[in-house]
């Protein structure tokens, strides 16, 4: 089964001494039929006076770190190896269920998906819903596995890709006018567009873990190489299925999952609190790579650093 190694390392740097809050980390990955964790290590300097390993109401994994002391500099290494083996999208087995638009879940299944189908984002004007049906074939006679595909790569299309700096999720509506967006972003429209069309749909997030040949890599822009969000939309008989809005794709072939959730604000990859001044946070900097160990000789996937000078997670407190 081939193996990728993922390495995830985030230092803040300060201009003096300052004292750290909680901080809490979502940086290994699930362990699913398609991928299983071998091996995790997380490196925390200066060392927490403790470290909790927890698991959230998701299932996601959750570290919870605390600390004492001042220091200038906060740096947080996972190292994860772990076997990485999802299908195609035509490899999928899609029973009978999932075959015929409009999708109707069965009553057992409802009270878990109810949430995941309801709209959470504003859009009193039903932009989103309405962008939505130009995606549905004029006799309405359509798969759901085929209309999936029509939206994702209706979004990579049609949108341009913008890496942003703030924080949180632009609202669909807001994507929808200014004609661009981050993958996160992206990942949003997706979702509410989804349920507009009566599916369940959530975010995920994790790692994109796409070879540099690869021939679809270019339609994932600067997104390459960064951490990673898309959505996963639940099919009757078939169970949830990745979609990347960013390349255009159906299907997990170059995703890494880390967290699963009804809503993007609980996915957030590490965040915590210091004690200071705004000004004492003089940046951030991320860096992630992956390698292949398939050919018993470690070959880079991707590697790109990315820095940030906004306290986008450390603030004063």
């Amino acid at each position: 089964m081939p193996s990728l190694t993922i390495r995830h390392v985030t230092t803040y740097r300060y201009r003096r001494p300052v004292a750290f809050g909680e901080h809490r980390m979502m940086l290994r990955p699930r362990d699913s039929h398609d991928q299983r964790v071998i091996e995790a290590r997380l490196e925390i300097t200066p060392e927490p006076k403790s470290l909790r390993l927890v698991q959230d109401a998701f299932g996601n994994h959750v570290g919870i770190a605390g600390f004492s002391g001042r220091s200038k500099e906060l740096c947080f290494e996972s190292t994860v190896r772990l076997e990485h083996s999802p299908l195609h999208a035509a490899d999928l087995d899609l029973e009978d269920a999932a075959r015929t638009f409009p999708v109707v879940y069965s009553a057992d299944e409802m009270p878990d998906l109810a949430y995941c189908i309801e709209r959470h984002q504003p859009d009193p004007g039903n932009e989103v819903g309405r962008w939505t049906q130009q995606f549905l074939p004029s006799s309405g006679l359509i798969g759901p596995f085929e209309l999936l595909t029509r939206l994702s790569q209706g979004i990579n299309h049609g949108f341009r890709y913008r890496r942003r700096e703030a924080k949180g999720i632009q609202q669909p509506v807001e994507t929808l006018r200014l004609g661009h967006g981050s993958c996160r972003d992206f990942a949003m429209l997706l979702i509410e567009a989804a349920r507009s069309l009566g599916f369940a749909a959530r975010f995920a997030s994790g790692y994109l873990a796409t070879p540099l040949d690869d021939p679809k890599e270019p339609a994932r822009g600067s997104a390459r190489g960064s951490t990673h969000a898309w959505a996963q939309i639940y099919l009757p008989g078939s169970g949830w299925i990745d979609s990347d809005s960013t390349s255009g794709s159906v299907g997990k072939i170059g995703l890494v999952t880390v967290a699963v959730v009804r809503d993007p604000q609980h996915a957030i990859p590490l965040h915590g609190t210091f004690v200071g001044f705004p000004s004492d946070h003089l940046g951030m900097e991320v860096q992630v790579s992956v390698t292949s160990d398939t050919t018993g000789t470690p070959e880079s996937v991707w590697a790109t650093p990315q820095r940030s000078t906004r306290p986008q997670i450390c603030q004063s407190v």
